[in-house]
């Protein structure tokens, strides 16, 4: 198994890692409810699930 032979610096280390970022996620705005929400992504609104401004699916209600 390949090891360094020699130890690298701080600097060298920090700087194979800068590519490493956190991202801030792309929002998009649902266009039948005005809701926003992650893009490519089915959301909740009002008991029903929309995906691409269209109804998925509806929560169903039980009675207790």
């Amino acid at each position: 198994m390949p090891n360094p032979k020699h130890r690298h610096s701080k600097s060298r280390r920090d700087k194979r890692r800068t590519h490493w970022k956190a991202e801030v996620p792309t929002i998009a705005t649902d266009p039948t409810t005005g809701q926003p929400h992650l893009f490519h992504r089915a959301h909740w609104h009002d008991g029903k699930l929309y995906y691409k401004g269209k109804v998925v699916m509806e929560k169903k209600m039980r009675n207790h």
